[in-house]
């Protein structure tokens, strides 16, 4: 890395990124570069990495190109690769706007999870099309210290383990993962959401991200946790016809959740840009090593 890269950095819910414009995919990504990013006291800081790239340009996504100009490759803040982030794709689509790219209205998204569409509304509040959770079967246990739970396990092209509980101080420090059960029903880890209800409708959450620790907000957990009340709650728009929102309330801010009759799903919420700079090449090779 011999020239200086230019950076942003933004949040969505006080979910926050670093995000680094790199359009032909010249810069590599390994994990200790990233997690050296990321590194809130070492580094930038934050709870991932928004790496964006033309689809065209990178490997993963070239087979996207003709939907989505844009790929948003995500990393967490550990260096590890992620197929999705709710909150991300609502911020990579304002730096998008910000850059000129796009203007408000709609676009596509190309992710690890697949083309996401994204609405940018004139009020600036983002509505990202985050599609079709997924619930497969099969009884998930997570434990936090001498208190356990059952879990609805919900896919939103990344696991989530949905547990209901009476107070979210139950779910402790949130530092390490929450243990799970079965450990076959997620073998690359999970995040573990810990849900209490505010109102009809309307719920609040603390969640541990796996490769993040605890977030202030995650949008596909988010979305997780407004199926899995829906179920519980007896609601499953596919069978009434009508859609479900739900009110989400997380450490960061709120979110609004939307199962449509069709099983897909909109999540809309804020996303702001803060700051923009370098990164200076010779720190990061040093950190980096």
């Amino acid at each position: 890395m011999s020239t200086r890269i230019a950076f942003l950095k933004g949040h969505g819910t006080e979910n926050d990124f670093v995000i680094v414009p790199d359009p032909e995919n010249a810069i590599d990504f390994p994990p200790a570069v990233v997690a050296v990013l990321c590194d809130r006291r070492a580094g930038i800081g934050g709870d991932g990495l928004l790496h964006v790239v033309r689809s065209a340009a990178h490997p993963e996504a070239k087979h996207m190109a003709a939907e989505a100009e844009w790929f948003m490759d995500y990393r967490n803040g550990d260096g590890s690769v992620a197929e999705m982030c709710g909150n991300g794709v609502r911020v990579f689509a304002r730096y998008l706007q910000r850059a000129g790219l796009i203007t408000e209205g709609d676009l596509a998204v190309a992710t690890r999870g697949g083309v996401k569409s994204v609405h940018i509304a004139k009020d600036g509040d983002v509505t990202v099309g985050m599609g079709k959770a997924r619930l497969p079967e099969g009884d998930v246990t997570v434990r936090v210290g001498e208190r356990s739970w059952p879990a609805r396990n919900v896919n939103m092209g990344n696991p989530h383990a949905v547990a209901f509980v009476d107070d979210l101080a139950h779910a402790g420090d949130l530092l390490s993962p929450p243990p799970f059960s079965p450990a076959a029903v997620y073998p690359d880890g999970v995040n573990v959401e810990f849900v209490v209800d505010r109102g009809p409708r309307h719920v609040a959450l603390r969640v541990h991200e796996r490769g993040s620790g605890e977030t202030r907000s995650c949008g596909t957990g988010a979305c997780a946790v407004a199926v899995a009340a829906a179920r519980r709650d007896g609601i499953d728009p596919a069978v009434t016809g009508t859609p479900a929102t739900y009110t989400v309330d997380l450490p960061g801010g709120r979110l609004l959740i939307t199962e449509r009759p069709d099983g897909e799903i909109e999540m809309t919420g804020p996303a702001v840009i803060v700051a923009t700079g370098e990164i200076d090449p010779e720190w990061l090779e040093t950190a980096a090593r």
